[in-house]
């Protein structure tokens, strides 16, 4: 039997691949929990619509991140800190303090995960953090740590 794989399945195939298996494996397990469906001409037609839709939001989701990457190229954020005389922090600077300020400055709402710190934040000073927004799109931001009041 000639399933169309829905989605990756560990060494069966990668979503929508065209794959054979036995009749009981794609009639009670694949095919009843959506994870494929039956290779006939009606749903390969059906596999290019929908490769042809997923590559439309895959593109609109590019392009707009490739925006965000563009609004923040020229953003420097400033987060305040509790110090010391000498400038040493109490704690240090995380990536969730940026997250919140990008929400609450830019309107730009970053997982906390996809910003990369160059090293343990721990005095007043100038950095820059690296925004992994998707595989082919990168943005730096600029932020100073400033004592607090």
């Amino acid at each position: 039997m000639n399933i169309i794989l829905l989605t990756d399945i560990d060494n069966l195939g990668d979503k929508h691949s065209i794959v054979t298996v036995k009749n009981g494996y794609g009639r009670n397990y694949l095919i009843p929990r959506g994870l494929g469906l039956i290779a006939n001409a009606q749903n390969k037609g059906k596999l290019n619509d929908i490769i042809a839709k997923e590559e439309a939001e895959r593109a609109a989701r590019l392009s707009e991140f490739q925006e965000i990457a563009q609004k923040l190229k020229d953003v420097t954020l400033t987060i305040p800190a509790k110090s010391g005389t000498s400038g040493k922090i109490f704690g240090s600077v995380t990536n969730l303090q940026i997250a919140n300020k990008l929400k609450e400055e830019q309107d730009v709402d970053v997982e906390r995960r996809r910003i990369v710190l160059p090293e343990d934040i721990k005095t007043l000073g100038k950095y820059t953090a690296v925004l992994n927004l998707h595989p082919q799109v990168d943005a730096k931001v600029d932020f100073e740590v400033v004592k607090a009041d």
